[in-house]
């Protein structure tokens, strides 16, 4: 369908949304973009704000009757591209979608639509004594479902996993339309395929996430303590994680800045704190014995050539590590990664790091999610073409490097349009086919993010 054509079918959506379809370039640039570095190609045709699963089924019909393709948007806090808009296409915004239909704290489970933000989610959840567990430093900003389409981690995944582990059911608007409810309420469920688990993380390649049902924990009786240990490398600093990972106190947060994440964190965040040589542990405990377990924790940490260690009530440090990518930006350190390894390869992968930054020339600060293996590296360079070009070579070999330890080319945020030519770095070819016939068999149109996750 040509470009006028599809401009009259709008009339139909018309129909169904009235105010709700914008076709204003200057109302829809918002939504058409995400935080990535990712560049916006042409223009989008318009943008919907649904605000309910019909509303959703709506949009997908018609862009599968009209092979328009849809981008989806949560609260575009995304950054490896999945949200950008396409050329002629269709933004569908599900911000309007914010609603938490209800909290059973006798079984504990929440049901929430998908653009209910994290942070308040987790906050309603406290009022009854219960907590959501994924965390992810955007917590404030970013929305359930767009955690459940990245399956994104976040600060306490070291105690209580990823997204998809705290997902009981959902509710999915498949490409032409169809609804489909996947999963179950009760702890055990052997019906069929899992297909809950196959929309969780396919970053609205699959299907629009409509409603989630997700499992929460009771809060930790006590006090939370906060322990920080400073040391003089950063493969002393990986050592320690692994020594804390497996030994028997246990944190519920274990996050890792290296020297020059701190010093621009604390510039941008001034807190007091020491700029470390090498890098600074962070971390939480909580319990009944919160204090003895951030003791053991700090103990282990100095036997492992911390420095400087401490426990404190106040969080003041973690809500600093939260601040790290607004303070890396504010900087000029804009291209980023995100890769896993196995615990126990910390230390070398922090090695390999700087050898990668020695090499190109150029300071790399990392940050992680240090419990579970997550790194997020971020390359210094200018804000030009070349420069980027720059960074991203530096990116790419910092991945490789990860790969080559037994690891990931992401922990969290995703594939998206940036990392795409990763894939064949990790998956082999059969393992890339069967996730393209899985999307062709969904998605026989090609309408939903086509040609980003896999």
């Amino acid at each position: 369908m040509d470009q006028g054509a599809r401009v009259e079918s709008l009339q139909q959506l018309q129909q169904v949304f009235g105010d709700r379809l914008v076709r204003d370039p200057d109302l829809i640039a918002p939504y058409a973009i995400d935080t990535s570095r990712a560049v916006l190609r042409g223009a989008p045709l318009a943008l919907v704000f649904a605000e309910s699963t019909a509303d959703v089924s709506a949009a997908l019909a018609w862009a599968h009757e009209h092979r328009v393709p849809v981008s989806v948007r949560g609260a575009g806090t995304g950054l490896t591209g999945g949200a950008m808009a396409y050329d002629g296409g269709l933004v569908l915004s599900l911000e309007r979608m914010n609603r938490i239909v209800g909290i059973d704290a006798e079984n504990r489970l929440a049901v929430v639509q998908p653009g209910v933000i994290t942070a308040e989610l987790d906050t309603a959840c406290r009022e009854r004594g219960l907590f959501f567990p994924p965390d992810p430093a955007s917590a404030r900003m970013c929305t359930v479902g767009g955690n459940i389409a990245t399956n994104a981690g976040g600060l306490r995944c070291v105690a209580h996993g990823v997204t998809t582990d705290s997902v009981a059911a959902l509710e999915v608007v498949l490409a032409d339309g169809r609804v489909l409810r996947a999963g179950a309420l009760t702890r055990k469920n052997v019906v069929g395929y899992d297909l809950k688990s196959l929309f969780i993380g396919s970053e609205g390649t699959l299907g629009v996430i409509t409603e989630a049902t997700v499992r929460l924990k009771p809060v930790p009786p006590g006090t939370p303590r906060t322990f920080r240990a400073s040391f003089d490398t950063l493969e002393d600093a990986g050592r320690a994680v692994t020594a804390i990972v497996g030994g028997t106190a246990q944190p519920e947060v274990l996050e890792l800045m290296d020297a020059l994440s701190v010093e621009i964190i604390e510039s941008f965040y001034p807190s007091g704190l020491t700029v470390p040589r090498g890098a600074m542990l962070v971390g939480q405990t909580a319990g009944l014995d919160a204090a003895e377990k951030a003791e053991g924790i700090t103990a282990v940490c100095a036997a492992h050539g911390a420095t400087d260690t401490g426990v404190s009530e106040s969080d003041a440090l973690l809500e600093a590590r939260r601040l790290s990518n607004p303070a890396l930006n504010a900087r000029g350190l804009k291209i980023s990664c995100d890769v896993g390894v196995p615990v126990a390869a910390l230390a070398e992968v922090f090695r390999g790091i700087a050898e990668i930054s020695e090499r190109h020339g150029r300071r790399v600060s990392t940050v992680a999610h240090a419990g579970d293996g997550n790194l997020h590296s971020t390359v210094e360079a200018p804000d030009t073409p070349e420069g980027i070009a720059a960074a991203d070579r530096v990116i790419d070999d910092i991945t490789r490097l990860a790969i080559s330890l037994g690891g990931t080319i992401s922990g969290e945020h995703g594939i998206g349009s940036l990392k795409r030519h990763e894939l064949p770095w990790q998956l082999d070819e059969a393992a890339i086919d069967v996730q393209r016939a899985i999307k062709a068999a969904l998605d026989p149109r090609g309408i939903l993010t086509p040609d980003r996750a896999i």
